[in-house]
């Protein structure tokens, strides 16, 4: 049986997917718990602010209060500060999304953008998800810095992304992940195209200090008909430029000073 912990954070990790809320019904069904003891950890979320009722009966929702908490810990961080400006110079060079993730513990994180389209189809999905190692531009970079063991480990436990749910052409064996990363490594970046998500293509590469294990990510995005691979080629040495400058600033964040496997 789940104890009191596992089950507060299901709900609130349940509630971070659903903008609109879910009625107590669903919430205990989804979670596999009963309706009274999920009527109990949601009445203890209200009273501490964490979540609230639409209306008198209505569905649960979350509040803004795990929202400030995290945006308070980038800020106290420098992380934001640190990068924004790097990121910004290469959304403008590249003009597509260029976004920074950081290791945390065994995932990664994206935590801060900058979009570079001014026009047509804009690809800017929201921050503080947790990246798919196997499927991700991000993901195959960070993994690239490991040994084929530890990057085997974290995606058995994390699990591939299966082409249905990500692009057509998601790594979905060990054996595919270990040449994606062979390749990455021989690049010094990594390249995917649709498989992360249909249609779009992106590249990636490591915060690197030397001696240092990865402390995060920087990747650029965007729709295959822009990003090319021709145009990927042509990004790569900026990209590999603004990793450099954030691997020498972080000692001003110590969340990416922090960050390692």
């Amino acid at each position: 049986m789940a104890g009191v912990m596992e089950r507060t954070l299901g709900i609130l990790e349940l509630l971070a997917k659903e903008a609109e809320g879910l009625p107590l019904a669903a919430i205990a069904e989804r979670l596999g718990m009963p309706k009274s003891a999920a009527h109990r950890l949601l009445h203890d979320l209200m009273r501490y602010g964490y979540v609230r009722q639409a209306k008198e009966q209505g569905d649960y929702l979350l509040t803004t209060r795990l929202t400030s908490l995290g945006l308070g810990f980038l800020s106290a961080s420098g992380i934001v500060d640190a990068a924004q400006p790097l990121l910004d110079r290469l959304a403008h060079s590249s003009g597509e999304l260029v976004r920074l993730s950081v290791v945390d513990g065994n995932s990664l994180t994206w935590v801060a953008k900058a979009q570079g389209a001014r026009g047509g189809l804009r690809y800017d999905p929201d921050m503080g998800a947790v990246a798919r190692l196997s499927c991700s531009a991000s993901g195959l970079a960070w993994l690239s810095t490991l040994s084929d063991e530890q990057a085997l480990g974290l995606v058995e436990e994390q699990g591939f992304g299966q082409p249905e749910d990500y692009g057509p052409n998601a790594v979905t064996t060990a054996q595919g992940l270990v040449e994606a990363l062979a390749l990455t490594r021989q690049q010094g970046i990594a390249m995917v195209m649709e498989t992360f998500a249909p249609g779009m293509h992106a590249m990636a590469a490591p915060i690197l200090r030397s001696g240092h294990c990865a402390s995060g990510v920087i990747s650029i995005a965007g729709p295959g008909f822009r990003l090319t691979q021709e145009h990927m080629h042509s990004l790569r040495e900026p990209l590999l430029d603004v990793a450099e400058e954030l691997a020498a600033s972080t000692a001003a964040s110590g969340m990416l000073r922090r960050a390692h496997y």
